[in-house]
C-alpha cells in the first residue's frame, strides 16, 4: 500500500469512514465473502470464483487486505509455489457484518422486485 493511502487512513477520525475505507473498492467485499464461504483458498481458486477480476487486481487487493490484518497469506515450498489465503482472526470479525450486508441486500433486492411487479 502506498504511503499516501496509509497516511490518509491515519487521518480519518470517524470510525464508519475508516471501516468503509478499509473495505472500499469493487473487489474487497467479494474477496472477503469468498474467504468466509471457504478458507483457506488458493489464488487461482479465488481468481476463478471472483468473476471479472484480473490477476493483478486480485494480487493488489489481497495485499491491501493482508496489510490491514484481515487476510493472511501462506506460501508452501512447492514447484511452482503454492499460495493460500485465509481470514485472520481479526478478519473473522467481519463475518457478522457480511451476514448483515447479505440479509440487507436480499431484502432490498426483494423489495425492488415487488415494486417493479406492482
Amino acid at each position: 500500500m502506498s504511503t499516501k493511502k496509509r497516511e490518509k487512513k491515519e487521518e480519518i477520525s470517524c470510525p464508519v469512514e475508516y471501516a468503509v475505507t478499509l473495505l472500499s473498492g469493487k473487489w474487497k467485499l467479494r474477496i472477503l465473502h469468498a474467504l468466509i464461504k471457504e478458507s483457506p483458498k488458493r489464488f487461482k481458486v479465488l481468481e476463478r470464483e471472483i468473476t471479472g477480476i484480473t490477476p493483478t487486481m486480485l494480487t493488489s487487493q489481497l495485499r491491501e487486505l493482508e496489510e490491514d490484518g484481515l487476510v493472511s497469506r501462506e506460501i508452501f515450498p512447492t514447484v511452482p509455489p503454492t499460495v493460500e489465503y485465509s481470514l485472520t482472526e481479526f478478519g473473522q470479525t467481519t463475518i457478522p457484518m457480511m451476514q448483515e450486508i447479505k440479509v440487507w441486500g436480499l431484502r432490498h433486492k426483494e423489495r425492488n422486485q415487488i415494486s417493479e411487479n406492482t
